[in-house]
């Protein structure tokens, strides 16, 4: 019960995305600052990929708890995998939102006019005159 505590206190912030925008969960800002105290403990994977095989491992002996073990078995082969391909944990910090300035919110107005339909297509249909 306590190493499913931990795997979930370790689990529950996502991690950056190199491309693209990531979403944080809700409340993950407390927690990204847990797992940011801990340092390369939390943020490498080859950690990550031992703990949860080394959890697995207890678990494995009751036919109770064989779904866990191998959720765990599963979890720990990502890790290491994405240890190998030199991937680590990263915070998601928030960038601080700056206010538009007055001068940047009016636009300039176009200096083109709008497009037009051809000369033929403005002059009025002779059924339209009479309608």
């Amino acid at each position: 019960s306590v190493a499913g505590v931990l795997v979930c206190l370790l689990e529950y912030p996502r991690s950056k995305r190199k491309k693209g925008s990531t979403m944080e969960r809700c409340g993950q800002k407390y927690m990204t600052a847990v797992v940011k105290v801990f340092g390369p403990l939390t943020r490498n994977y080859y950690i990550r990929a031992i703990l949860h095989a080394v959890l697995a491992v207890p678990a494995g002996f009751l036919l109770s708890t064989i779904l866990g073990t191998v959720c765990l078995g599963i979890a720990s082969g990502i890790y290491l995998l994405a240890a190998v391909r030199g991937e680590e944990w990263r915070p998601i910090e928030q960038k601080p939102r700056e206010r538009p300035h007055v001068g940047d919110t009016i636009k300039q107005p176009p200096s083109n006019p709008p497009p037009r339909p051809p000369a033929d297509a403005r002059k009025k249909q002779p059924a339209e005159v009479g309608g």
